[in-house]
C-alpha cells in the first residue's frame, strides 16, 4: 500500500527533491560503526523499533513526552547505504526502523516498549497493515545489553495475551542507515499519507506520559487574541507571528546573539529555545538544534511560495516561529530550527531569576 502511494507521487516528488536540494543524509563513505554512534545529548538514550511502515511508527513516538528525537531508517541488513528502492525489494535484509532518542529521566524504556507493542500485530510475520515483506517485520534493536531484561519483560507479558506465537525480533543493532529526506517526518508533511496505525493511537501516545503537576509545562502561559497582540507587538512582530511573514535575513535582533539565556515566545512569554542549542548556521536567522521540549511546538506541512517546507509554530500561543530543516549539524541531531527573531524575546541568564525563569537555569549548563 505504501509503495503504491509513493509511486503515485514519484514523478512530482523526485522533481521537488532535486529542485530544492533535499538528499539522503547517509554517507556511503562512513563506516557502519559511525552510523551507529551518532552523538546525542548527555542524558539521552537510543532504542530502535521496527513496526511495519516507518512513517506511522515515527509519528507515533514523536508524540510521547520524553522522546527527544525520532528518525526513520533501515536496520540490520546486508549492504551498505541502502536506498528505499533496494529495501523495498525485500531482499536486502533491512527492516524499516525508527530510531527513537529519549530522556530516561522523563520517560522509561518500559513505557516506550509497551507503547510500541500496542501499534503492531505481534503475531504477524513480515506483514503489518497492508504492507507485506521482510522489510516490514517487527523488531526491537538495541546497542546496550543492559536494556534486554526490560524488553524481555514486556515481551513475556505480551506473550501471555496471545495464543499465537509472538514474532517480534529482539536483537542487537548490527547496522543502521537513515532513510532519504522525504521519508523523515513524512506524516507531518503529508497528513493524508498512508499509515497502518489508526489516528486514535497518536492521541494515546500524547497522553501516555503526562507531565507531573509541578512540571514546567505551559499552564501559566496563554494565547492572546489578535486585537491584544496588535497593541502589544511591533508591526513586524505581529506580521511574523500572526500572518506568517518572514523578517529580513541578517537584519534581525538575534541572528548574532550568543549570550547565555533563553528565548521565549514573544506572544506568551513561554520558553521555547535555549542558548546552549543555538548555533551559527550562516542562514541569517537564529538557528537552534531543538526546542526546549518538542511538546512546546507544532510542526506543520507548508507548501507556500512553491516550496515544500515544515512550518514551526508555538503550541500554546499558536504563533508562527519559522521552519525546521534537516541540514543542521550532525553532532546536534541534524535539525535546524530556523526561527524569526521577531517571534522571540531573549532573556539573558543574569535576568532569568528576576523575570520568573529561574527553574530554566539548569538548561544553560553546557554539555
Amino acid at each position: 500500500m505504501k509503495k503504491a502511494f509513493l509511486l503515485l507521487l514519484l514523478g512530482l516528488g523526485l522533481f521537488t527533491l532535486s529542485k530544492f536540494g533535499f538528499s539522503q543524509k547517509s554517507d556511503p563513505s562512513k563506516p557502519i560503526e559511525k552510523q551507529l554512534a551518532a552523538p546525542i545529548a548527555e542524558h539521552d538514550q537510543v532504542i530502535y523499533f521496527a513496526g511495519g511502515c516507518f512513517w506511522g511508527t515515527e509519528h507515533f513516538f514523536k508524540q510521547v513526552r520524553g522522546v527527544t528525537g525520532t528518525e526513520v531508517g533501515y536496520a540490520n541488513g546486508n549492504l551498505k547505504n541502502p536506498s528505499y528502492e533496494q529495501v523495498s525489494t525485500g531482499k536486502t535484509g533491512f527492516a524499516e526502523t525508527v530510531k527513537v532518542t529519549y530522556d530516561p529521566r522523563i520517560v522509561e524504556l518500559k513505557l516506550l516498549v509497551d507503547l510500541f507493542l500496542k501499534t503492531i500485530d505481534p503475531t504477524s510475520l513480515n506483514k503489518q497493515g497492508n504492507d507485506i515483506g521482510t522489510q516490514y517485520r517487527t523488531g526491537i534493536y538495541y546497542t546496550d545489553k543492559s536494556v534486554i531484561p526490560v524488553i524481555k519483560k514486556s515481551l513475556a507479558e505480551l506473550d501471555k495475551k496471545y495464543p499465537a506465537k509472538i514474532v517480534v525480533e529482539l536483537e542487537p543493532l548490527q547496522n543502521y542507515y537513515d532513510a532519504e529526506a522525504y521519508h523523515q517526518k513524512y506524516l507531518d508533511k503529508n497528513p493524508g499519507g498512508y499509515c497502518h496505525i489508526v489516528p486514535e493511537m497518536f492521541d494515546l501516545a500524547r497522553k501516555a506520559n503526562p507531565a507531573p503537576k509541578d512540571s514546567t509545562a505551559s499552564k501559566s502561559y496563554h494565547k492572546k487574541d489578535r486585537s491584544t497582540l496588535k497593541k502589544e507587538l511591533t508591526p513586524l512582530q505581529y506580521d511574523v507571528t500572526q500572518n506568517q511573514a518572514t523578517e529580513r535575513a541578517f537584519d534581525n535582533a538575534y541572528n548574532d546573539e550568543f549570550r547565555d539565556g533563553i528565548y521565549v515566545d514573544i506572544t506568551t512569554g513561554e520558553p521555547l529555545f535555549v542558548s546552549t542549542d543555538k548555533f551559527e548556521s550562516g542562514c541569517g536567522w537564529p538557528s537552534f538544534s531543538k526546542p526546549i521540549n518538542p511538546d512546546l511546538v507544532e510542526e506543520l506541512s507548508d507548501n507556500s511560495h512553491g516550496m515544500r517546507r515544515t512550518e514551526v509554530r508555538s503550541k500554546t500561543g499558536d504563533a508562527h516561529l519559522g521552519h525546521v530543516f534537516d541540514d543542521g549539524p550532525a553532532d546536534k541531531g541534524g535539525l535546524r530550527y530556523c526561527i524569526n527573531s521577531a517571534s522571540l524575546q531573549f532573556v539573558p541568564k543574569e535576568e532569568m531569576k528576576a523575570k520568573g525563569y529561574e527553574k530554566y537555569l539548569s538548561l544553560l549548563v553546557k554539555k
